[in-house]
């Protein structure tokens, strides 16, 4: 049975949303055939230098801060060490990056430099260990931290009860009165289990496309 067939099987509201979505269906691991963004890096330190700067921003503005952050040491990433060697109060303009943003930064290089994380375990830890791993980071909470383990690590059975789109999009679906709290979605995506990361895949693309409907 592949992965969408059990969730059918296990949850027909879900089958219903599947049924509803518009063009090419999500996949985990995505097709390595489609054009990825090539601002997104792909080792483990470029991708959660790149989840701190995108946070609670656009993309837009993401792309032209990660630009900016690169430009400043040459169009590559800075190590850990050229985190630390430079200003803050200098980088933090340059790169047009919030104070906290900075301070996070600087928290990701301090922490893998003083060994509190390992980037190169982190491929080989269960999901809550590598949670508990990227918690040590000033400004890494659980959500980033879930997003790293679904579009980095592709991770197939992850679940980010605080994030508010998928709870925007269950209430939808489910004709719900009010928007899920984590309890009520962690019992709901029971059924979901060991795919709920290709079902949160699902009903976000259908909160995209709502106004379509």
């Amino acid at each position: 049975m592949t992965p969408e067939e059990h969730l059918r099987h296990a949850d027909p509201v879900l089958g219903r949303v599947m049924d509803e979505i518009v063009g090419p269906p999500p996949q985990l691991p995505p097709d390595p055939a489609l054009a990825g963004d090539p601002d997104i890096p792909k080792d483990n330190y470029g991708v959660l230098v790149r989840a701190i700067v995108s946070q609670n921003i656009s993309i837009h503005a993401s792309r032209s801060i990660f630009r900016k952050l690169k430009d400043r040491f040459g169009g590559r990433l800075p190590t850990p060490e050229e985190l630390l060697a430079d200003d803050p109060e200098q980088l933090r303009p340059a790169a047009g990056l919030s104070r906290a943003k900075t301070v996070s930064l600087r928290s990701l290089a301090d922490c893998i430099l003083a060994g509190r994380l390992d980037l190169d375990a982190l491929n080989e830890l269960p999901d809550d260990d590598v949670i508990a791993q990227l918690d040590v980071v000033k400004g890494i909470g659980v959500w980033t931290a879930q997003m790293f383990l679904m579009f980095h690590l592709h991770r197939p059975d992850v679940l980010p009860t605080g994030d508010l789109e998928l709870r925007r999009s269950v209430e939808r679906a489910y004709g719900l009165a009010a928007r899920p709290t984590p309890a009520e979605l962690t019992r709901l995506a029971e059924p979901w289990r060991p795919y709920r990361t290709l079902a949160c895949l699902y009903l976000w693309q259908l909160a995209e496309q709502a106004p379509r409907l």
